[in-house]
């Protein structure tokens, strides 16, 4: 079993940047491929961000590409998500996910998930 812990989220305004952070307690977290997703209310859990489990490749989407970092360090057990730039439409509570084998867009191939982090971006 693994417990993964989000941190970071906040109130920010259009332009703005925060750092997410994704804490992961219980079995060898680097194992694992990491996935961040958002959910805005209303909408479906979307794709943020992906990256292997050592870190050595990622992935994005695009609308967050060029705006948006992950990145990890397994030695810390912790998962991070760099946004900056950002916008009103990045508003969301945003999850850390993880899965064995290769990161993935698709959020049901995740095995185990955070309870969330709110972004609020404000225009």
């Amino acid at each position: 079993q693994v417990q993964l812990v989000e941190s970071g989220g906040g109130l920010v305004q259009a332009g703005g940047s925060l750092r997410l952070s994704c804490k992961a307690s219980g079995r060898t977290f680097s194992s694992y491929a990491m996935g961040w997703f958002r959910q805005a209310p209303g909408k479906e859990r979307e794709f943020v961000a992906a990256i292997s489990w050592s870190g050595a490749s990622t992935y994005y989407a695009d609308s967050v590409k060029g705006r948006f970092t992950i990145s990890r360090d397994n030695t810390k057990n912790t998962a991070y998500l760099q946004l900056n730039s950002l916008k009103p439409e990045d508003t969301a509570v945003y999850y850390c996910a993880i899965k064995v084998g290769d990161y993935s867009d698709f959020h049901r191939l995740y095995n185990y998930w955070g309870q969330g982090t709110q972004v609020t971006v404000s225009s």
